[in-house]
Formats: C-alpha cells, sequence, structure tokens
C-alpha cells in the first residue's frame, strides 16, 4: 500500500533529479560558450598583437636603403638563353634588386634580340621609380674564374651570386638578404656542403667533400656554394687580385671547384662559418657538371688542394640554419 507521504517523497525527489539534469546541462552549455569566447580572445589578440605594440606584419624582411643600398644580381650563364630570360624576368620582380650583372664567357656577344627582350624585362618590372642597371661583362676567355671578376664600379654592396638554372621566390631571396645585412662579412646562401676527415685512410686525401646527403644526415656544414649566395663585393676584388694565381690557374684548367675556392677565400678571411638560409629552390634547367661521373672525386681534390694553398684547412663547421619564423610553424 502506497502511503501520501512516501507518494509525496518520490515526486520531491525526481523535482531534485529533473532540476539537477537541468543544471548539469546549463553549466555544460556555459562551459562551451566561455570556452568559444576564450578561443575567440585569444584569436583576436593575436591578430591584434603586433599593430598595438607597433609592429608591422610585411610579406618580405624590409630593406634600410640608408645603411645599405640593395644587392647585385651576378648571374653565371652559358648558351641557355631561354633560362636566362626566365630568371631576369623573375629576378627583377624582387624589391631588393638594383643591379644585373650577366657573366657572358661565349665566343659572340650577346645578340641584338636577346638585349633588347632583357632590358624590356627589367623596365616592364621597374615600379615605383625604382631603376635597375643591366650590365653585360663580356670575357675573350671561357673560365670559371670569371664569375666572380672584380666589378667595376659597383653600386652596391651585397652580390646574389647566382647560376641561369635555378630560381627562388622573391621572398626567399629577400629573406636571405636581410640575413646577410646582419653579418655582411660572411657567406649566406641556399646551398649547404661540408668538408669531413677521412677517417679511414683509404688515400691520400684527409679531407673529403660532402655533398647534400652528408650535410642531411650530420646536420653540419662548412661551405655555401655560390651557384645561391650572398656575399659583399670586396671578395670578388681579392679573388681577382689576391688569390694565388697557382689556384686561379687550377680552376681554369680543371673547370670545376671555383664556389669551392671562394668559400675558402671568405672563410679565410673571416674565420667564421657561413650561414645555411633556408629557401624554396626551383630548378627549371637540366643537370650539370654535378650528374657527371668522378664529381665528388674531382670536388674531394680540390678541397684537399686549397687546403694545401692556403696552408691550412680555413672551413669552418656550424649546425646554424637561419629560418624565416613567420612562415614556419615548426622551427
Amino acid at each position: 500500500m502506497v502511503t501520501r507521504s512516501s507518494l509525496i517523497s518520490r515526486r520531491t525527489v525526481q523535482k531534485f533529479r529533473q532540476a539537477a539534469i537541468s543544471a548539469t546541462g546549463s553549466l555544460k552549455i556555459k562551459l562551451l560558450l566561455l570556452f568559444c569566447c576564450f578561443i575567440f580572445t585569444l584569436t583576436l589578440l593575436a591578430s591584434c598583437t603586433p599593430s598595438f605594440f607597433g609592429w608591422s606584419q610585411q610579406s618580405v624582411p624590409s630593406i634600410d636603403r640608408s645603411y645599405r643600398k640593395g644587392y647585385t644580381l651576378l648571374i653565371n650563364t652559358w648558351k641557355r638563353y631561354d633560362l636566362l630570360k626566365q630568371s631576369i624576368s623573375h629576378y627583377t620582380s624582387c624589391p631588393g634588386l638594383d643591379s644585373i650583372h650577366i657573366v657572358w664567357s661565349e665566343p659572340d656577344p650577346p645578340s641584338d634580340p636577346l638585349v633588347k627582350f632583357l632590358n624590356h624585362a627589367v623596365k616592364s618590372n621597374s615600379k615605383d621609380g625604382r631603376h635597375i642597371e643591366l650590365t653585360f661583362d663580356i670575357n675573350k676567355e671561357d673560365s670559371l674564374n670569371n664569375r666572380f671578376k672584380e666589378l667595376k664600379n659597383p653600386i652596391t654592396d651585397a652580390v646574389f651570386s647566382i647560376d641561369d638554372d635555378i630560381i627562388f621566390p622573391c621572398s626567399s631571396v629577400e629573406f636571405a638578404f636581410s640575413v646577410w645585412q646582419s653579418a655582411p662579412d660572411t657567406m649566406v646562401g641556399f646551398v649547404p656542403r661540408i668538408h669531413l676527415i677521412n677517417q679511414l685512410k683509404e688515400n691520400r686525401y684527409p679531407y673529403i667533400y660532402g655533398g647534400w646527403w652528408a650535410v642531411w644526415w650530420s646536420g653540419t656544414y662548412s661551405m655555401i656554394l655560390s651557384k645561391a649566395s650572398f656575399f659583399h663585393t670586396k671578395y670578388l676584388r681579392m679573388y681577382t687580385n689576391e688569390m694565388p694565381s697557382s689556384l686561379l690557374e687550377y680552376v681554369r684548367r680543371n673547370r670545376n671547384c671555383e664556389d669551392i675556392a671562394m668559400s675558402f677565400l671568405v672563410a679565410n678571411a673571416t674565420g667564421a662559418p657561413p650561414i645555411w638560409a633556408k629557401g624554396k629552390i626551383y630548378e627549371i634547367g637540366s643537370t650539370g657538371i654535378s650528374s657527371l661521373g668522378g664529381h665528388s672525386n674531382k670536388r674531394t681534390e680540390c678541397v684537399n688542394r686549397f687546403v694545401s694553398e692556403f696552408g691550412r684547412m680555413t672551413l669552418v663547421p656550424t649546425t646554424v640554419k637561419a629560418i624565416d619564423s613567420r612562415h614556419t610553424w615548426f622551427w
């Protein structure tokens, strides 16, 4: 038999349960709304903080032209006119470019249609009152040393040495230039290499040239190849006038290793390592001499020859890598 008092007690319990369920649901909704407000606040602060503190968000690093001008594009080419046109058309759109110096070592001078096309590309991309100089360095002899000949009346301190078969986005170039501005006596570039001590002693060479995979495996490098690097224009003068003549002759005769020679020269002058800057690289040409058989052995011979010429190993290993953290999630 169910009494009146027990019936009232059951109804009271049911009301408390319903109230508890309602309160729990309300609490969950409030917590969810609070969490959404928290995320929205963080997003708003993240977007407003730079401007709040007076910082500016830019796609590429700004250039302080009152301190140092932009850079000269020093491009080496050989009978690949389509690649040269593509490279010049691209780099003239980079905001830091002030001058273009084309190293021409072919037996015939550049054709009129080629010169006309390049001048048009320079003029069409020279916006906002910017003037870009275009110069051909005509050489009678085909030598790899030509790419490091001293520039006559350079208008910039910085030189961006590049081959005609690779292209870097302007954002990568401008970032590397900003890194170079912070250390203008060193080489800054995108293609690192390493010299290794020969532990096995299987040949007569105490040092071994290490390519990309050696850099990747060890995380260490000691050279930046001049096919894509920034350095001070004074090193062109030093390469032309102060490099041992026997070393220049070695490079001319073997048609290889002028980039390693420049790395030795800069390291000998500074006693410091180069700086590897992270950047996207796009190869637009066919493979070069690095794909030929025996390339690594020839480079190893060069490293040891240059050690003998300089009287010591001038290259300095490092593990430092410059990364633009604005465009990188994990660094």
